[in-house]
């Protein structure tokens, strides 16, 4: 959480004002109830007695990027397997769109395997307009979605080349507009960014922001946890089937900040109450505060120094940093 802060008064306002300590993201801002497009409650699956997916539970709402993440055997891919029907949980209940997914229902749905695959001796516009057919779109209204998107991506010149011709990320692309031609409603991507190049990566996590703009509901399943940290408004974390961490973004990394306060301002910071140390990073202090000191403490401190402040940060780890200190656990 940070605060940018411009003389004495106005640090003086927030500090009679404002409790950053405790204040959490949640609280911040009144939350509009969306509704609930994927239920997911109590699903287990075993295979040859060895249990996949443990009693996971989550639900996710409309218009937003999920982030389904763990480390490499954890138990994401068969979950979304088991949601898109591809395999049968062994006990649970799976809702889509309000209730059990049905056949009809499945067009509602773009989705993009860990594994891909394509005919490699279509040609990619044919690709794109036959795949879209299978989920009931016109045919005229598939092409023109086609040579939209591709459009978009700037791969239009290539429309005629068959998939074979393409290079790997150009494939790749083609693989996710496929995922979304058939406009759906629910997208889920499975380790969308494996092999793509930087430049790939941002085109792809654009469309995705794109998409969620026009109120699509993403799922992201990834071990890529900048990519979730940058897209997602909540995550479910799984490791060995079971579930270890689940919320809003935001809170989470309010829950396990640093006990730390990052500060800016023109003058030294001399001794402050329930401070026990600080590290000097060139334009700003990090202030380590003791156990039970708040964050607005220090705050108050510099306002009633007369200290100008222009930064005023809660130190929050990164989204990789609690991964792995949930996974140590």
């Amino acid at each position: 959480m940070e605060v940018q802060l411009k003389g004495v008064e106005k640090a003086s306002r927030l500090a009679s004002t404002t409790s950053i300590a405790e204040v959490t993201p949640s609280e911040s801002k009144t939350e509009v109830k969306k509704e609930v497009q994927v239920e997911i409650s109590h699903i287990n699956k075993s295979f040859g007695g060895n249990m996949v997916v443990q009693d996971v539970s989550f639900t996710i709402e409309t218009g937003e990027v999920f982030g389904l993440v763990g480390p490499n055997g954890a138990g994401k891919t068969t979950t979304i397997r088991m949601i898109m029907d591809i395999i049968r949980a062994d006990s649970g209940e799976i809702r889509l769109f309000g209730q059990p997914l049905e056949e009809e229902a499945k067009n509602r749905i773009g989705y993009l395997p860990e594994e891909r695959g394509l005919y490699r001796k279509m040609r990619v516009s044919d690709s794109l307009v036959y795949l879209a057919s299978l989920k009931n779109v016109d045919a005229t209204v598939a092409k023109e979605r086609a040579e939209e998107l591709l459009r978009q991506v700037d791969m239009f010149p290539h429309e005629g080349k068959k998939i074979s011709e393409l290079s790997r990320g150009m494939g790749q692309i083609i693989q996710f507009l496929v995922t979304i031609t058939h406009n759906p409603d629910l997208i889920i991507l499975d380790e969308p960014f494996a092999g793509l190049d930087p430049v790939n990566r941002q085109l792809l996590k654009d469309i995705v922001l794109e998409l969620k703009e026009q109120g699509k509901t993403v799922i992201l399943s990834t071990h890529m946890m900048n990519e979730v940290e940058e897209m997602c408004d909540r995550i479910l974390m799984i490791d060995k089937g079971r579930v270890v961490l689940y919320g809003n973004l935001a809170e989470i990394k309010w829950r396990y900040r640093n006990n730390s306060v990052f500060v800016k301002c023109d003058v030294v910071i001399g001794d402050l109450e329930g401070v026990s140390g600080r590290k000097d990073h060139g334009k700003y202090v990090e202030l380590f505060l003791d156990g039970d000191t708040p964050p607005q403490k220090i705050l108050s401190q510099l306002v009633e120094k007369n200290i100008q402040v222009d930064r005023f940060e809660v130190s929050t780890p990164s989204l990789n940093e609690i991964f792995l200190q949930v996974m140590k656990q």
